[in-house]
């Protein structure tokens, strides 16, 4: 796979992540094509990217041997059903979507050589948790290819399509949970005196020991919790677990296929 030509249509933030992924581990192409309608987004992917070939013609992206859909939902039937009469009927189609189903996909397409992945943002510096599933039209041996290039990303494993979703809240958009309270932390800490390095590392070094400690399966979470007695935010999280399950159960019914 490393030898064939890739395109992705759309150039947003995934692409770049596949790209400076792809980078850092020196996987090579024939070719790399990027479309997208915005011409500024295209013109800084070449400053980064100078490898990448741009254009703001789909149809350039999609007759390419792997085509990547790195299109939100919200507008990607309509721009896929334009490009079933370019799409090679041998090119393997990477969607990177939730809610479109490989069996909807290929109603759109007309083929069958679908391959679905949730990415995630950490694949950016190859640490990425990302769950595939794959169309019935592809074989033993392109699957494994498949993941052979897509495991440069970061742990990159086959699932069954009916928890892909579920994947994309618990794992592709958790960060984002998280991401806030961690940069308002740092910001508390400096407010308290420490320096900026010594915020960051208080929090970087403890946020690492607590997974592992989480986790630990010889610990079950009651007896993890109990470790700190006093939780300065202990009346609170009755409330934050009604909004993350309000929130998170809310989008996950709103992109099941």
């Amino acid at each position: 796979m490393e030898t064939k030509s890739i395109g992705f249509i759309g150039g947003g933030r995934i692409t770049k992540i596949f790209l400076q992924a792809f980078q850092n581990q020196n996987v090579t192409f024939s070719s790399v094509t990027v479309c997208d309608t915005n011409a500024e987004t295209l013109k800084k992917l070449k400053k980064d990217y100078p490898f990448v070939e741009i254009t703001e013609k789909a149809s350039d992206a999609a007759s390419k041997e792997v085509v990547v859909i790195a299109l939100p939902p919200p507008v990607i039937g309509e721009k896929i059903a334009e490009l079933k009469n370019v799409i090679d009927k041998n090119a393997l189609i990477i969607s990177l979507a939730p809610k479109f189903s490989i069996q909807k996909l290929s109603g759109l397409l007309g083929t069958e050589r679908i391959v679905r992945m949730i990415p995630n943002a950490t694949s950016f510096v190859n640490l990425g948790y990302n769950p595939v599933s794959f169309g019935n039209a592809i074989d033993k041996p392109e699957k494994q290819a498949v993941l052979d290039v897509l495991s440069t990303l970061g742990k990159t494993f086959e699932t069954e399509e009916s928890k892909l979703e579920a994947y994309t809240i618990a794992s592709a958009m958790l960060p984002t949970y998280f991401w806030f309270k961690w940069n308002e932390m740092e910001n508390i800490s400096k407010e308290m005196g420490l320096s900026a390095e010594e915020s960051h590392d208080a929090i970087y070094e403890t946020l690492k020991a607590s997974l592992e400690l989480m986790y630990n399966k010889n610990l079950s979470y009651s007896e993890v919790t109990d470790l700190i007695p006093v939780k300065p935010i202990g009346d609170n999280e009755p409330e934050i677990k009604e909004i993350l399950n309000n929130k998170l159960l809310g989008l996950y019914n709103k992109i099941k296929p």
